[in-house]
């Protein structure tokens, strides 16, 4: 089964219909190998969804977040970047370059369960994006 079939029945058994606007979002990131901004995600839409406005892309990228099919992240621009929800992992992203490494969640996850304890919040969302300088940037500013 596509993994877009399997989002689109996600979605119908939460109670929400696949629109056209909602599949061909969800194609783009999934057929995408990098995190994508709203902007690039509304350029990609509009050549297969004719009329698609911006701010309907915008409205659609924060629904898919909000009902966990999207996971919202930080570039190195620190701007929102959207990806399909997968695996839970964190990003370390070089504040001078942009490479990006993927963190394992397991190793975050006693911090998680830490800040629940001590704040008495209930976390709806557990992406972290850190920021710093790779070992390249590091030597060569050296």
């Amino acid at each position: 089964m596509s993994c877009t079939r399997e989002l689109a029945e996600t979605l119908r058994a939460r109670g929400f219909r696949m629109t056209p606007q909602r599949h061909a979002i969800i194609h783009i990131l999934k057929a995408s190998d990098q995190h994508l901004s709203p902007a690039q995600v509304y350029e990609k839409a509009r050549q297969t969804v004719p009329g698609i406005t911006e701010t309907t892309v915008y409205r659609t990228l924060e629904f898919l977040a909000e009902t966990e099919v999207l996971q919202p992240a930080l570039n190195d621009h620190r701007h929102l970047v959207y990806e399909i929800t997968g695996e839970e992992h964190h990003h370390i992203i070089c504040s001078s370059c942009g490479a990006e490494v993927e963190i394992d969640h397991n190793l975050l996850e006693d911090l998680f369960q830490k800040l629940e304890d001590q704040s008495g919040y209930r976390m709806t969302t557990n992406h972290l994006t850190f920021f710093g300088l790779c070992l390249n940037c590091r030597s060569s500013s050296s």
